[in-house]
């Protein structure tokens, strides 16, 4: 048999003549060698089939396509009288990921990651490969802070071609910030620069904030705060010159040291306009925030040039460009501010897109567009289109894009790109509460029913005190006005026999009713409904005389129509940590027929004024009043109440009014007249940083109710004063108050702690 090498474990063997061969015809192709690679494989990387002439070029390129496969460490190219024979040598399989001494990820976290790089269990053996998966394991333990971490790796062969692949980590203590220095500033104590910084030293706080570990992107945005307070504070010529940071030997501790120059503090001495202006001077002029005379402040002109830009925005400019250029007098500190408007040209809007929506119908976002297609371009109306489509709560991100539209220069397309989230959830709950006791809750809620935005729910809620079943449905868009409409089912017990502080009888409910809500304004709404209620009223021999006479002139069943009509206005700029805008609501029901002949109006107004940048002054004030109608008093659970959590903190739950006489308890009878009003300046919580899941509140709170018949007089309220924490904790909403009352008589009864807590299980 005739044989001789081709080509050896590289393709330069042949490129240098070492196995030259003249060209010869394939009469048959074999391999060898292979375990787990199909020959097909093999075969489909050679590019000579049998019957072909192999050259020395073909041969060259076919190992370096093996090669390049990764499947094997070594080829060869054998002739045996005009079969060509191809040996190749596997490279090992990976048998087992193993993992170490990891503690501060999970396990099948890190596989998962390692198998989206390529290294996984039955996969190609890398060296290379393995490398890089630790020094990116490294790379993660040092993005928590773990600096003294060390990664060990092991290869280890196993039988049929296999290899275990271990991973022996050493992770050691987090490193901690021990010290945080700014030299060079003069103006302004290190102190109260330092807390502006999230980075911080160890604190009592920083378990849950992890603010006392290194960051590089914590770092960057201190030093970008740290540049904004001067800079809004005069500082025109402000500069950080370095920042070091440097570790520990051991790799435990951090310091952090950063050096400024402050420069001179400057004031405005003028400020012009320039450029095609197109608007009214003195319009453009009242959107200037920065006057002559005052300190220069950066924000302020940015607040500026965007103002201006947006103004010129809402008529159509939408690529408008406002500069402003400073000019510096040293000598007597002083900035003079030119400011170039640049509005370009005025654009119309061609067609609004809408992406990412692959549940939610297209007109259901459509119709909380604000800006019109073939419209001029409006900055605000956009901008208020990207509100209202986010506040519907079925996306995690609502972005809205403005691209020109190629060709043209007149005409912009929009955008609106949408990331949709799961819009049905199952809860069930639990909670605890001062005056509720133990609450468990569940419901079902759909708020976008098959992408349709109609919401549904079904829900109860049960406690000591208060059983409640309901079901409800709205669709939000009943007309193509916005006016929505909703029907509700409700089932409710009520047992104040179980809370000591009012006066004891039980309720049973049964009612349903349909409502509306009509828009009168982009952040005004006037509800109105009609609905049914029967109630039957149980007593106990400790139930006043008051309410028995009550139910024996009228009866233990109540029973007819009850209307409802109110108006409500939010501008808050958020639900969960409000730092401005206001809250007004005016509601009330009527007992319209059946055995219900009444009122019941509720009044309340809350706003948050903002306090520098962390700090915000809350006011609430809520009155509430009620009777009866056609000569009937008001049912006697239709009255008020107050005390604890919600109106005047420091006092028991509901044990704020009249007193019954003649019971063993004092119990209150509640009243048809309801007076509250809070005052509350609250504060991020010290060593928080900019967390926004802790807010601390100093408060005072007052209140009253005022039985029927009695004379109305602000000298029977009640006052307290306190701290309170509210805490979005990852298990649910927390809130404490320590309340101490300030004007405490015989017979009231106090609760200085009062809580509420709940969790999702």
């Amino acid at each position: 048999m005739n044989r001789f090498v081709l080509a050896g474990l590289a393709a330069a063997l042949i490129a240098t003549g070492a196995a030259a061969f003249e060209p010869f015809v394939v009469r048959d192709i074999r391999v060898e060698g292979i375990q787990r690679t199909e020959a097909g494989t093999v075969f489909s990387y050679l590019p000579v089939k049998v019957g072909d002439t192999l050259t020395e070029d073909q041969a060259a390129q076919a190992i370096k396509a093996l090669f390049g496969t990764g499947f094997f460490k070594d080829v060869r190219l054998e002739v045996e009288g005009g079969v060509l024979v191809v040996f190749v040598e596997e490279r090992p399989a990976i048998a087992a990921l193993d993992f170490t001494g990891v503690k501060a990820f999970d396990k099948e976290n890190l596989r998962k990651g390692l198998r989206e790089v390529g290294l996984a269990e039955s996969r190609i053996f890398d060296r290379a490969m393995v490398e890089r998966a630790e020094q990116e394991l490294k790379r993660q333990y040092l993005a928590q802070g773990y600096y003294a971490a060390e990664v060990r790796t092991t290869v280890t062969p196993l039988e049929r071609n296999r290899v275990s692949i271990g991973f022996a980590v050493e992770e050691g203590r987090i490193a901690k910030i021990r010290q945080i220095n700014i030299v060079g500033a003069k103006s302004f104590r290190e102190k109260d620069l330092l807390d502006l910084f999230a980075l911080r030293t160890p604190g009592w706080l920083t378990w849950y904030t992890k603010n006392d570990q290194y960051s590089k992107q914590k770092l960057s945005g201190d030093l970008e705060t740290l540049r904004s307070w001067y800079l809004d504070r005069g500082f025109v010529e402000f500069n950080i010159e370095s920042t070091q940071v440097s570790i520990s030997p051991d790799r435990q501790d951090i310091y952090i040291t950063i050096n400024i120059s402050e420069g001179e503090r400057y004031t405005v001495s003028s400020v012009k306009l320039a450029g095609a202006l197109l608007l009214p001077e003195d319009e453009l002029l009242g959107l200037v925030t920065i006057k002559p005379g005052a300190q220069f402040s950066r924000e302020r002109v940015t607040e500026t040039t965007k103002a201006i830009a947006e103004r010129l925005g809402n008529d159509g400019y939408a690529f408008a460009n406002v500069n402003a250029a400073p000019e510096l007098d040293r000598e007597k500190k002083q900035v003079a501010f030119t400011l170039f408007v640049d509005p370009g040209r005025r654009v119309y809007v061609r067609r609004i897109q809408v992406q990412g929506n692959d549940r939610t119908r297209d007109e259901v976002i459509r119709r909380e567009m604000r800006q019109m297609e073939a419209a001029w371009y409006d900055g605000a109306q956009i901008n208020k289109s990207r509100t209202r489509v986010d506040r519907l709560g079925y996306f995690d991100e609502v972005t809205i894009e403005t691209p020109a539209v190629p060709g043209t220069t007149d005409q912009v397309d929009v955008h609106v790109n949408v990331k949709e989230k799961p819009t049905g959830n199952m809860m069930l709950g639990a909670g605890l509460s001062s005056s509720e006791g133990l609450v468990f809750s569940g419901s079902l809620q759909q708020q976008n029913l098959f992408g349709s935005g109609k919401h549904v729910g079904i829900g109860f809620n049960t406690s000591r005190i208060t059983k409640l079943y309901s079901f409800s449905y709205t669709d939000p868009y009943h007309t193509v006005d916005g006016v929505s409409r909703g029907f509700d089912l409700y089932v409710r017990d009520t047992d104040t026999q179980k809370m000591t502080t009012i006066a004891t009888y039980a309720t049973n409910s049964v009612g349903g009713g349909i409502r509306y809500g009509i828009p009168i304004g982009e952040d005004d709404t006037i509800n109105f409904g009609l609905a049914y209620d029967a109630t039957q009223i149980k007593t106990t021999t400790y139930t006043p005389a008051r309410f028995q006479d009550f139910l024996n002139q009228y009866g233990d069943q109540f029973s007819g129509l009850i209307g409802t009509l109110g108006w409500a206005k939010n501008t808050l700029d958020s639900h969960i940590y409000p730092m401005q805008g206001y809250v007004a609501r005016v509601g009330g029901e009527v007992g319209l027929g059946g055995t219900l002949r009444y009122y019941r109006a509720n009044m309340q107004y809350q706003r948050y004024f903002p306090i520098g940048r962390t700090y915000a002054l809350m006011l609430n004030g809520e009155f509430g009043l009620a009777d009866g109608m056609g000569g009937r008093p008001l049912p006697f659970y239709k009255y008020f109440y107050a005390g604890g959590v919600g109106s005047v903190r420091g006092y028991k739950a509901g044990s704020l009014g009249p007193v019954a006489v003649g019971t063993t308890n004092e119990e209150r009878l509640g009243g048809d007249r309801r007076l509250v009003a809070n005052a509350e300046f609250l504060f991020p919580m010290p060593g928080g940083g900019r967390d926004r899941s802790l807010r601390l509140g100093a408060f005072v709170d007052a209140g009253w109710v005022w039985g029927v018949g009695d004379k109305m007089d602000v000298g029977d309220m009640r006052y307290s004063a306190g701290l309170s924490l509210a805490w979005t904790s990852p298990l649910g909403p927390l809130k404490f108050s320590l309340a101490q009352p300030l004007n405490k008589k015989d017979g009231d009864k106090i609760q200085r702690l009062q809580f509420q807590l709940g969790t999702l299980f």
